[in-house]
């Protein structure tokens, strides 16, 4: 729904709000917030209200720290108890853009960036890029002081049923939330892991989905400590159980006509369909740093299990990189399958986005699409259908980004230094780290 100013203060008034909560996301994903009392809130309605970037991960140096907070009042929502707790008066949000103190831009923002990419979409003359995702994420058990660990809650498979699936409650709470907030759930269940779960939320354009990215995961978390339990979307929390991951859903509409969709052509996917899809895969390996940013990220990403790492498309099978799933018509689409619940959603949608718009622009022709399992292929096979493979760690993904003008480009300056050096510091204190497999294996021995 569209608000304005006057129509968000109506609403702040008719609510009793007394606490507004204004939330921004830094570089590496993490939800942020200012929050201001009833007095403030004009001046938060105005973008009045300024933060300490210097603070913030990737932002700016302490001698240019002063920024300023936009709301979107389009994102406007009133925050139920179950999420913000029994505090004294209404909780209301705005997510926000972030301003530099003469009110530009500030090109470290997110948000800012991924907006970007779909500037330059619409300039082509496609009304938007529209975005499904399927996040995952796994319960475990707290200790009595709070503090999570790694044991499940339940040992159920997929699809499974209470009593089998002790997570059913507290899945139940969150899409009750959910929807309070205003998402449409298309589904929830139990995932393949003891423990991992799934809600599905309806798509919508890139920016709408990455903003609901961040409030599903903050209402996740939250609902899942009301039970005394820790929701993490870690990409891969114990070693042996199912990786998490969070399949994406892509296309585009031209005319408010799935521009994806020929019903003349191959596969009924039309040439824009497959130029999407060739730059997507050119630019894998220069995106997955965005998209699998940590790097625990590539404990899911390996051979023979359901997270691709091949960069090859198929119309059927789950083992490629991206799969068209059989709906056609205004449901046609692609399925990106390698990101992971950890990306910051801005970022990884705009290096998807640029990818997918430089194939449009080269007018890119994919190699043929892979419609056996690839796992099972030998390497000879994989050669001969040039199927390369993604980077295979942080460190090679970062180099991969480095190269990849097209991504570093759509992230700008700021954000791409910025996630370069942060990325590139994970690694270094991940590789000199001494691990307990280490202390296991070599310990005694030697």
């Amino acid at each position: 729904m569209a608000y304005d100013r006057q129509d968000v203060m109506q609403l702040l008034k008719e609510h009793d709000v007394a606490f507004l909560r204004l939330q921004f996301t830094d570089i590496l994903g993490r939800n942020k917030n200012v929050e201001v009392p009833a007095s403030q809130f004009e001046k938060a309605l105005d973008g009045e209200i300024m933060f300490d970037g210097s603070s913030i991960q990737g932002f700016t140096r302490i001698e240019e720290s002063d920024m300023l907070l936009r709301p979107d009042f389009d994102t406007f929502l009133l925050l139920p108890p179950a999420i913000e707790g029994n505090v004294p008066g209404q909780v209301a949000r705005f997510i926000c853009e972030i301003d530099q103190p003469d009110g530009t831009p500030f090109p470290g923002d997110p948000r800012q960036v991924l907006k970007r990419q779909i500037e330059r979409l619409r300039a082509m003359g496609y009304d938007d890029l529209y975005i499904g995702v399927e996040p995952e994420f796994y319960l475990f058990k707290r200790t009595p002081d709070g503090a999570p660990t790694v044991v499940t809650n339940d040992g159920a498979g997929y699809f499974d049923l209470a009593p089998v699936d002790r997570g059913e409650d507290a899945r139940r709470d969150m899409v009750n939330a959910l929807v309070e907030l205003g998402f449409e759930i298309e589904a929830a269940h139990h995932e393949v892991g003891p423990g991992q779960h799934e809600i599905d939320f309806k798509y919508a354009d890139a920016v709408k989905t990455a903003d609901a990215i961040q409030t599903f995961r903050t209402v996740v978390k939250r609902i899942a400590m009301n039970h005394g339990l820790h929701a993490t979307f870690m990409p891969k929390p114990v070693e042996g159980l199912a990786g998490s991951g969070m399949h994406t859903h892509m296309s585009i509409f031209k005319d408010g006509r799935n521009a994806f969709f020929d019903p003349d052509a191959e596969y009924q996917l039309s040439r824009e369909a497959l130029a999407w899809i060739g730059g997507v895969l050119e630019h894998a390996p220069g995106m997955v740093a965005v998209t699998n940013p940590t790097v625990n990220s590539y404990k899911r990403l390996v051979p023979g299990h359901e997270a691709p790492t091949n960069i090859a498309w198929s119309v059927s099978n789950r083992s490629a990189m991206i799969r068209i799933p059989a709906r056609r018509g205004n449901s046609t689409r692609a399925e990106l399958r390698m990101p992971d619940p950890s990306a910051n959603p801005y970022l990884a949608l705009a290096a998807i986005a640029a990818a997918g718009i430089d194939g449009l622009q080269r007018d890119v022709v994919p190699p043929p699409p892979i419609n056996r399992n690839i796992y099972q292929m030998s390497v000879r096979d994989r050669r001969r259908h040039k199927i390369k493979d993604l980077p295979m760690n942080l460190r090679e993904a970062v180099a991969s980004l480095r190269r990849d003008r097209v991504i570093a480009e759509a992230l700008g300056d700021h954000v791409f230094k910025g996630l370069v050096e942060a990325k590139t510091q994970e690694y270094d204190e991940y590789r000199i780290a001494v691990h307990d497999w280490e202390r296991e294996r070599y310990l005694a021995e030697y």
